[in-house]
This record gives C-alpha cells, structure tokens and sequence, in this order.
C-alpha cells in the first residue's frame, strides 16, 4: 500500500538521512530499528509532513502523494493526553476536529474502550490513572481517526517491562482485528522479534537501510525460538559499530 522511493533529509550540511526506500504491504507490520538519534523520528515527520523532505517520492495505493498526513494515524511515545479533558473527551478529539457525528462516533468509542479495558474509567482525567492506561487512550485516539495506516513512534517506550508486553498485544490488534497496516519504531529488538512481519535495520547518520529481513510464525512470537535468538545477535552485531559507548 505504500511505497517511498528515495526519501532523503538534511538540516543543513547535517545529512539525517539518504535514499530511504520502503514498500509496505497491505495489513503488514514492518518495525524499523537503529540506534537512538539516526533519524527515524525525523523520517515519521517527513513522512507526515511535519517536516518537508528533500528528495524522494512517497506512493499511497499507486497514487504519488506529497505527505501521508490524511492518510495515517500517528501515535508517538508520549500519550499526548490533553490533561484538562476527561479520556473521553480525549479519545473523540479526531472525530470533534474532523466534524463527524459526535453521538455515532460516541458510541464507536465506547465500544472502544470496552475492548481495550478502558471501561468506566471514560470521565477520568488523565493525571488520575496509570502510564499504561494512557497508552490504552491513546490507541483508542489513534483508532478514532479511522486510517489504514498506522504509524506508531516507540508507543510503548515509556512504560514498565509488564506493561509494556500486555501492550503489545493490543498493537498486534490494530493489524489483526482492525486490518491495519502498520509502520513502527523502536530501540527494543525482542519487540521487534515479537511483533514484525518484516524488520528493517537501519544506520546511524546518515541513516540507511542496512539489512531488511522477513519474520514468519504466529505473533506474539516467544523469544526462546533459537532463530529468534540468532536472528537478535546478528542485529545487535550489525548495530554496534553505531553505537556510542
């Protein structure tokens, strides 16, 4: 469904990033991984439009586009829960903003977070509940938007090792239940493992695809796998020559 072409980015004389190439299949979940500070968030915000690019061609279902900002739902690392609104009010920002109907898109809500085990916390405001219902708000926000195309910025980066693998359950919810395809990043390379259909490793700056591979098997996968554990020692070799010691 997606596919960018030679997307590139400087500020300056600084290069972030150079001839990034990304075909996304329908319903897919491809993880990108680096080392902190190559670049990937700042691909997301040209991806966005957030940022303008500098070179490069970004397709959406055939159909060259300038950004994918109409197009995609993007949940960063932090919740971004406005703190005087109740998680209700929160979840239906997408709908308030976009004009839609507020009663159907309630109710759609609701539905929402029952699933996601939000129920009867919707008047809550969101300094009274924990880091890890946040996260659940802000997928409901994110689901709200009603767009194949997901991205998600280390979306569970800020939470504790618990929490974080209940959570990721529910991201594998937005590509299963809900047919989403996703783009994601993150530092944590068993999450990657668990949760990709393809993984790409990138460098640090200027950022570039070092090795891409496709993953197999039902997810979550369990990390005792000894592929799993060959396919992590191979991407934590390839990553340490970038790393700052």
């Amino acid at each position: 469904m997606l596919n960018v072409a030679g997307l590139s980015k400087r500020f300056g004389d600084l290069a972030i990033f150079e001839k990034i190439d990304l075909t996304l299949p329908p319903n897919g979940f491809t993880v990108l991984i680096g080392p902190s500070g190559c670049g990937k968030s700042t691909l997301f915000n040209v991806l966005t439009g957030a940022v303008a690019g500098d070179g490069g061609e970004i397709a959406w279902c055939g159909k060259k586009v300038s950004h994918l900002r109409t197009i995609s739902a993007y949940m960063q690392q932090k919740d971004m829960l406005l703190p005087w609104f109740s998680l209700m009010q929160n979840a239906l920002l997408p709908a308030k903003v976009g004009g839609a109907d507020l009663t159907k898109s309630g109710k759609k809500a609701s539905a929402l977070f029952n699933r996601l085990g939000l129920e009867g916390f919707e008047s809550y405001l969101p300094g009274a509940i924990s880091g890890g219902m946040k996260q659940r708000c802000a997928l409901v926000r994110t689901l709200m938007f009603e767009r194949d195309l997901v991205l998600l910025d280390e979306p569970l980066s800020a939470l504790d090792a618990i929490t974080r693998r209940s959570l990721q359950s529910l991201l594998l919810m937005l590509q299963v239940e809900f047919g989403k395809t996703i783009l994601m990043i993150t530092h944590d390379i068993d999450e990657a493992l668990r949760l990709a259909d393809e993984i790409l490793v990138l460098s640090g700056r200027p950022m570039r695809v070092l090795d891409r591979f496709a993953l197999e098997g039902s997810k979550p996968r369990r990390m005792a796998d000894p592929k799993l554990i060959e396919i992590k020692e191979y991407v934590l070799n390839l990553l340490q020559e970038f790393t700052i010691l």
